[in-house]
């Protein structure tokens, strides 16, 4: 044989070899109906399962703050590697990119945050955290586990893809805006959509819960800097006083949401700290305030906060003090409403009902919580929802970001299979509807 003719051969080969299984083209309404459940049934298996309890845990007992989640990362990466799954890092410090599919267009992306919160954990049980004073009290360990599940299954299942799945692996979700760290690193280059789950401890399980549109609210925060004049307290005469002043200035920002905003569009504006003199008998120089804003759109939350600027420097000014006032820090960054697309809602509710039967389905009330995958939805379309892991064994579920706070690690297949599915269907859709589809692509800016 020619060497020529033994290239052929090898290719010819190589194209029967890679051959899928099954194209979505030949699958029947009735089989892609059955694919959320067969995945489910994957990740429920013992050696799955049993694998992601042990990949949660172990980012459990070492929770790592923003940007700091080098061990987590490393884990992720381990992880990949042993599933043969091509990765791009770093991004943004510690962010993974992971791929799945076919290497073309169309890309759709699956999200899990990875970052712990500077809190002490009180739950006593084998995994507590070995890290003092850090703890996963947000569900982002559970967040990476069922990522990496959904890895997991989509890799074994790959023929069913056509066109690639992005697994990111973002840091410093918890006030740090990592999901804009890593836009600007390139995470959603040639992404059309974007989805991500979050724990809830007070959701059921086996139950999803999540809406159209608006579902958790923009979010911002201001620190306002008021100066008098200190002095004895004895005679206030001789002060300008910046403690009467900063104390009309919080009444007064109490109105804005009582007197000025619409009662059907929801805000919230929170005084959280103030720091004054400290001395019984002292009128101190200045006073520092600060609080946080929210609302449901970007229109209202710069409402809000033009104002906010403008009520404390104008009854600052009433007391004859002056102010100043800021709003974002590197720290503490704007965080945009979080708003589901409503085609990508349609595509949520057909796949967790094929999962999880239509009762399972719960509409979800909106929040005034913030979340940075808001980010995402900024530049494409995106859909966030929540996913049940209530812990019937505790007397009192515990919230997110309490000391306190425990999931029931039976809901992890769940999620695993729910982001598999959701991205498989996705894919499936797009495809089908060929080229000229735009049925997710539309974006309407907020």
């Amino acid at each position: 044989m020619t060497h020529s003719a033994a290239i052929l051969w090898v290719f010819v080969l190589f194209l029967f070899l890679s051959k899928p299984i099954s194209s979505e083209s030949d699958l029947s309404p009735e089989e892609l109906s059955e694919i959320p459940r067969n995945f489910l049934s994957f990740a429920r298996k013992a050696e799955i399962f049993d694998w992601m309890v042990g990949v949660r845990r172990k980012i459990h007992e070492n929770p790592e703050l923003g940007y700091e989640e080098f061990e987590t990362s490393k884990l992720i990466r381990q992880e990949l590697d042993q599933m043969g799954i091509p990765y791009k890092y770093p991004l943004a410090v510690t962010g993974v990119l992971g791929f799945i599919g076919s290497g073309e267009p169309p890309f759709v992306a699956i999200r899990a945050d990875m970052d712990a919160l500077l809190l002490q954990e009180m739950v006593e049980w084998d995994h507590k955290s070995k890290n003092p004073g850090k703890m996963h009290a947000c569900g982002h360990d559970a967040h990476v586990a069922m990522l990496l599940g959904a890895a997991k299954i989509l890799q074994e299942n790959r023929h069913l893809l056509k066109g690639t799945v992005v697994l990111l692996f973002q840091p410093a979700e918890e006030g740090h805006g990592g999901a804009k760290k890593m836009i600007e690193d390139g995470a959603l280059e040639k992404v059309e959509a974007i989805f991500g789950i979050h724990v809830d401890t007070l959701l059921p399980l086996g139950e999803v819960s999540s809406r159209s549109g608006p579902i958790l609210a923009g979010s911002g925060f201001f620190e306002a800097v008021i100066s008098g004049k200190g002095g004895h307290a004895a005679i206030p005469q001789q002060s300008i006083d910046p403690i009467l002043a900063a104390s009309n200035v919080i009444v007064s920002l109490q109105q804005l949401v009582s007197r000025e905003a619409d009662p059907l569009d929801s805000q919230v504006l929170t005084v959280a700290k103030f720091h004054g003199g400290g001395a019984f008998n002292v009128i101190p120089d200045s006073v520092t305030i600060g609080g946080t804003f929210r609302a449901f759109s970007n229109e209202s939350f710069l409402q809000l906060k033009q104002r906010i600027k403008e009520v404390i420097i104008g009854q600052a000014a009433v007391q004859r003090c002056n102010a100043s006032v800021s709003f974002e820090s590197k720290d503490k960054i704007f965080f945009p409403p979080t708003v589901n697309d409503k085609d990508l809602h349609k595509l949520f509710q057909r796949v967790a009902g094929d999962m999880l039967g239509i009762s399972g389905v719960k509409e979800m009330q909106p929040l005034m919580g913030s979340e940075d995958f808001s980010f995402y939805q900024e530049k494409i379309p995106g859909y966030f929802f929540l996913l049940g892991m209530k812990d019937e064994t505790a007397e009192k579920p515990a919230h997110a970001h309490s000391p306190y706070f425990r999931i029931n690690e039976d809901g992890l297949p769940f999620g695993a299979a729910l982001h598999a599915s959701m991205v498989v269907r996705y894919l499936f859709d797009s495809h089908k509807a060929g080229p000229t589809y735009s049925g997710y692509r539309a974006h309407d800016e907020l």
